[in-house]
């Protein structure tokens, strides 16, 4: 196989330890593709597609990750904060990414459409801008983030210490407003 793959449809496969190292894929859609053996040592993937793909549990550490968008894949237990942050924009849909880790990133501007963030970690993560749009953000953990400019209008079940994050100029809708004063063990009444 050679190092450099460009537009290519690859469907079903499924990739063992070393069938990626030193790739790069760029205008590649991967459907169905299972990459949870993988080692994404000196990987690259530019403007590719990822459709019902499996990454659970994958150690996606090194990998670089620009224009990437992912479609009903699963991300559960994957720890983001190692892959290469020069080399990095991502959009998730229909995804889940529970117990995933972004700890330190820099994801500003990153969309999440309907996906399942529970327990995620967004410690110290530069959330400027994100776009959380109908996500569940069960237990998620915000701390020291930087969620300015942040639309969490639309998601649920997040709760946030605005004292221990940045949220200036974030968007939070009316009923979410729970999950910010949740430390203060206020009750709202509707």
């Amino acid at each position: 196989m050679e190092n450099y793959i460009i537009d290519q449809q690859i469907t079903g496969k499924i990739y063992n330890q070393d069938d990626i190292m030193y790739k790069d894929f760029e205008r590649c859609t991967f459907t169905q593709c299972d990459f949870t053996a993988c080692n994404f040592t000196g990987v690259a993937f530019i403007d590719c597609n990822f459709i019902s793909c499996n990454f659970s549990e994958a150690k996606i550490n090194y990998v670089g990750l620009r224009g990437a968008f992912f479609d009903n894949c699963n991300f559960t237990g994957v720890n983001f904060s190692m892959v290469d942050k020069l080399f990095f924009s991502i959009e998730f849909k229909n995804s889940t990414l529970d117990y995933a880790k972004f700890y330190t990133l820099k994801i500003k501007g990153t969309i999440f459409t309907d996906c399942s963030l529970i327990a995620v970690d967004f410690m110290s993560t530069d959330l400027t801008e994100v776009l959380f749009d109908n996500c569940n953000l069960h237990k998620a953990v915000f701390h020291d983030s930087i969620a300015q400019k942040a639309d969490f209008t639309t998601s649920y079940n997040y709760s946030i210490d605005p004292e221990r994050n940045k949220l200036r100029r974030a968007r939070f809708s009316q009923e979410g407003l729970k999950g910010l004063l949740e430390k203060y063990e206020i009750v709202v009444v509707e």
